[in-house]
């Protein structure tokens, strides 16, 4: 189903509100990546029940598996390697986010309060989220501020402070973790950073009341950021930047020119859904028959 799923979240983040597609994006990132986890966990269990530890140690009377012992053994031995190979990935992913989090959050550079101005003349902007307790701050260079008019620093101040605001490095971290769980899950991490970007670009059109100004700021950051690129500073990997992503794309929304697709939104966020709710019922639906199954062999059992 994730393979499925990936060509209707391409189109979901322009045919729908940004929020709406973060929080559809999230869920169903998870969600699959939860059954795709479970699915090769319901592969192990009956092929291990062909050793007789295993089977001694759930009390059942014959194996579970009605494959031949060459064959459920390397399966189930396979499946638990991916398992074992996911635990590993996400358990290093979530270990460099916090420590990400963690140096961030020391007294650095950056200290002074929610706003933090580098005496940098390389331009650039960007939220850094702190860790639970701890607020983030916004990081701006003095070349940044340099590159823009008084109303477009309202604008992207607005923007960075809406990514520390809806914490938006909880749904990277959550997107970057279903990709660890299954390869066509990747697909889903672009459509998620131009969500989020959208969604931070919304509440910096809101903050300062003119969508010409919010885009005119994006566009004049990603161009000054751009400029320097060669030079640029280097940022923390949990940094969320106002000139990241399709900057173009976002540009055309603020100002109406992106066409609104509103059939094209709810057909691809009904397609997730179905997918979701489809792979989630046979997830259950296996996990029920493997009950049944380890019941049955279980009353076969001459100690019961």
């Amino acid at each position: 189903m994730p393979f499925v799923a990936v060509p209707a979240a391409r189109r979901l983040a322009d045919a729908l509100s940004p929020v709406r597609a973060v929080r559809l994006l999230a869920s169903t990132g998870i969600g699959l990546a939860l059954c795709s986890l479970l699915a090769l966990a319901l592969l192990v269990v009956p092929g291990a029940t062909r050793f007789s530890a295993v089977s001694a140690f759930g009390e059942l009377g014959r194996p579970l598996s009605d494959a031949a012992p060459a064959v459920a053994v390397p399966l189930a031995a396979a499946a638990l390697a991916l398992l074992a190979g996911c635990a590993a990935a996400v358990t290093r992913t979530a270990r460099r986010h916090w420590a990400e989090l963690h140096r961030s959050a020391q007294p650095s550079e950056y200290s002074g309060g929610e706003l933090a101005v580098l005496r940098d003349s390389r331009p650039d902007a960007y939220a850094l989220p702190g860790r639970p307790g701890t607020p983030g701050r916004i990081v701006v260079t003095t070349g940044m501020l340099r590159a823009l008019d008084p109303a477009e620093r309202d604008a992207l101040l607005a923007h960075e402070r809406a990514h520390l605001a809806g914490h938006h490095h909880l749904f990277i971290a959550a997107t970057e973790v279903a990709a660890l769980c299954h390869p066509a899950l990747r697909s889903l991490r672009a459509p998620m950073g131009y969500a989020l970007e959208r969604c931070a670009d919304e509440a910096a059109a809101s903050a300062v009341g003119d969508r010409r100004v919010a885009a005119r700021a994006i566009g004049r950051a990603a161009l000054a950021a751009r400029a320097a690129e060669g030079a640029a500073r280097s940022r923390p990997r949990v940094a969320l930047a106002a000139a990241a992503g399709p900057v173009p794309r976002r540009v055309a929304a603020l100002l109406g020119r992106s066409a609104s697709r509103p059939r094209v939104g709810r057909a691809a966020a009904a397609a997730l859904l179905a997918c979701l709710v489809v792979s989630g019922a046979a997830a259950l639906d296996a996990t029920s028959d493997l009950h049944n199954s380890i019941e049955a062999a279980q009353g076969e059992n001459p100690q019961h």
